[in-house]
This record gives C-alpha cells, sequence and structure tokens, in this order.
C-alpha cells in the first residue's frame, strides 16, 4: 500500500498549518500529558495568525488521523535577519490537570465515578470514561492541600487498579489495557537483513527495581472516628514474582497503604509487582515513518509482534510509549518502547477463564523471564556446563 504523507496538521479555532521545519509528538502510558513541539521557520514578514495565543485549544492530525486533543502551552516568536522562527509547545487536556492543584474534597462512601467528576470538573475537563470490569466504593477520600488533581485522580484509580491516560481525541480514560486485541504490526531484525523493517532495536533487562515479594500493610482503622472499621486493623496482602522465585532470587519488599480492605491491600500489592515486572524488561525500537504497515498510527496500548535474532526474541509485546518525529537529519521515524506483555493494570479487565483451561501470562504462555530463563539453560546444556 501507499506510504502515508508524514504531515502534521495543528488546527486552532478553525485555522490550520500543515507546514513546519521539524515537529515531535510524544505520547507515554505511565507520564502524564502527552506533549507535542512544532517549529517553522520563513524567510518572508508574516503575521502571526491571532488565533495562536497561550491556552489555546487545539488539535493535532496526522494524515487525517487525530493524534492529540489538548492546548498550546508556550509559543515563541524570534525575528532575525535571516527570518522568522516560530516554535509552539503544547500538551493534551490532561496538562491542566497536571498543573493545578486539587479543588479540597473530603468524600465517605463513594464511587470512583463521583471520585473523577469532583476532581476534573472544576478544571474544564468534561469527558471521561471508566473502562475496568468493576470499581469499589471508598469509605472514606480525603484530598491534602497542595495535591495536583492528576496526583488525586491517579490515587483514586490505582486503588482500584487503575490507570488514567487521555485518549488522542482528548477523552480521559480510567482503566487498563485490551489484552484481547491483536497485534497490529510485526518488527523484523534478521542477521541476513532480509525483510528488516527496524532502524534500530535494544533490549534492556534490569533487576535493580524488581522484587521477588511484596507486603502491603493496610491503615485500616487507625484513628477514633475516621469512619473506618476498626475490627480490621490488621490488614495484610502479599504477592510473589515466581520468575525471581523459581531461580532462588529473594528480594523481599514492604509498603504501608492507606488500603481500606483485604481486597484493596491485594489490589495495591498485585499493581507493585507488575510495576516491578516492567522495570525489569524494556525494547526500543526505532521504525521509518509513523504508521504501521496497514496504515494506522503508532499509538501506546497497542501490542507488537517483535522477531529480533540477535536478541532472540520472539513474541507479542505491549507499547507504553511512542515519539514520533520529523527532523531534518532523521527525516520522519518514530521511536517505540514496548514492555512485557499482559503484565501492566491487571485488574481492569481480568480474563475470563473456563473450566480445564490454563492461563497464559505473555505471547505462546511464556513471560520473557520465563524465555530468557529456557535459552540460558539450553545454552548450558548445549556447551556442557550443567553436567559439571
Amino acid at each position: 500500500m501507499p506510504t502515508p504523507a508524514n504531515d502534521i496538521t495543528l488546527t486552532i479555532g478553525g485555522r490550520s498549518h500543515s507546514l513546519w521545519s521539524g515537529w515531535s509528538i510524544e505520547s507515554d502510558l505511565l507520564m502524564p500529558a502527552d506533549a507535542f513541539e512544532l517549529e517553522v521557520f520563513v524567510r518572508s514578514d508574516e503575521q502571526l495568525p491571532p488565533v495562536l495565543k497561550e491556552g489555546a485549544a487545539c488539535t493535532l492530525t496526522l494524515n487525517g488521523h487525530r493524534v492529540l486533543t489538548g492546548q498550546v502551552d508556550e509559543f515563541e516568536h524570534d525575528i532575525s535577519r535571516q527570518g522568522h522562527f516560530v516554535r509552539i509547545n503544547g500538551r493534551d487536556t490532561a496538562g491542566p490537570l497536571v498543573d493545578c492543584s486539587c479543588p479540597l474534597v473530603s468524600l465517605r462512601d463513594v464511587s470512583l465515578n463521583q471520585i473523577i467528576e469532583k476532581i476534573i470538573k472544576p478544571l474544564g475537563v468534561s469527558r471521561y470514561e471508566i473502562r475496568a470490569a468493576k470499581s469499589g466504593i471508598r469509605q472514606r477520600v480525603q484530598i491534602e492541600p497542595g495535591q495536583t488533581a492528576w496526583e488525586a485522580l491517579l490515587a483514586a484509580a490505582t486503588a482500584n487498579g487503575l490507570w488514567p491516560w487521555v485518549e488522542p481525541d482528548g477523552r480521559l480514560i480510567v482503566g487498563g489495557p485490551d489484552y484481547t486485541a491483536a497485534p497490529v504490526a510485526e518488527l523484523v531484525l534478521r542477521r541476513d537483513g532480509a525483510n528488516n523493517n527496524v532502524t534500530r532495536l535494544s533490549v534492556r533487562r534490569s533487576i535493580a527495581n524488581r522484587f521477588s515479594q511484596i507486603t502491603v500493610l493496610g491503615q485500616h482503622g487507625q484513628y477514633a472516628n475516621d469512619g473506618l472499621d476498626g475490627s480490621q486493623a490488621h490488614i495484610q496482602s502479599q504477592v510473589q514474582d515466581q520468575a525471581l522465585t523459581s531461580r532462588g532470587i529473594f528480594r523481599p519488599k514492604v509498603v504501608v497503604n492507606s488500603a481500606e480492605s483485604a481486597d484493596m491491600a491485594s489490589t495495591v500489592a498485585r499493581k507493585l509487582l507488575a510495576d516491578s515486572r516492567l522495570d525489569g524488561f524494556e525494547i526500543r525500537a526505532v521504525v521509518t515513518g509513523h504508521f504501521t504497515a496497514d496504515g494506522v498510527p503508532w499509538t501506546p496500548g497497542q501490542r507488537v509482534r517483535v522477531k529480533s535474532e540477535p536478541h532472540d526474541l520472539d513474541g507479542i509485546y505491549f507499547l507504553m510509549s511512542r515519539t514520533m518525529r520529523l527532523t531534518r537529519g532523521e527525516g520522519a521515524v518514530t521511536e517505540l518502547r514496548l514492555r512485557e506483555d499482559k503484565t501492566w493494570v491487571l485488574d481492569a479487565n481480568p480474563p475470563k477463564t473456563h473450566k480445564g483451561s490454563k492461563s497464559k501470562s505473555a505471547a505462546g504462555g511464556k513471560t520473557a523471564d520465563q524465555e530468557f530463563e529456557e535459552k540460558v539453560k539450553a545454552a548450558r546444556r548445549k556447551a556442557g556446563l550443567d553436567n559439571e
């Protein structure tokens, strides 16, 4: 199919511009507020359009696909003998939630939906969606002075095993990824160069922030008249990373949390364990252009198959972040960061289990750790080291 154009269009107040000297758009599910930067250099003496103002609502589209909805944070207009240089920076609709303090709120017996509305609506964010099989009732919610709206939103989401992010159309989503979606592309790196479609691919493995055992201690009913059940003052949940314990690695971590029930403590423990696993494995790939082979823009939340002979990889991974950019030196490229599949935010939409069936935690039923361990063992056997 023909290669899609790589022109980005900025629209503000009904006026659009598509000719840029360079640009970049960064989107990361683990970082709040997707960001963009646009640059243009012209020799003619042109007046900037009056709609270009700091705080102006804007949209970015790439070959007809909406890739960001947000606002202009700042712009710079530099005039010299060579001409006019304009730089525009902005973020998506999560920007005000990251910058501004949350309204002071004290609530009891409230749902996640009620908490979200109290946090985001005073700051002008009205479109949101909860993507989760279920969410609990918080017995008490207290917003601390100076706490940002995003910090309050993140606390409410993670207490339910969920995560907040903003879609390209500007909707705030509180939920988790769809691990049933089919992979959107295949990244190939072969030694002979046949059908290679990546210009760079690196794999990082680390144990620095990995833990084999995580224990969460609840703080339930610690104060008089706090509205909580004092009979459940000792709440504890413990989870283990079998990939590490099977290797005889013991790295414990204890966390004190304001969990109000054993279920909430378990949710927090599973999230912390998932975060630990995420820190231990990452794939970085650089590809030409900004679209998959099917003409779909690279977007965090997609699943991608990676086949790399030098790295001994062949499996499906989760696209956590991507940076699209257009520069004179590189041209149109996209940097992809992938993590282990079916590891992040597992409590949002838990898989349905059927009688007599076993769940699989990664492509081919094995995690990245398990695949790596098997390959190391095979190499040792081949070298005759296990017989010593």
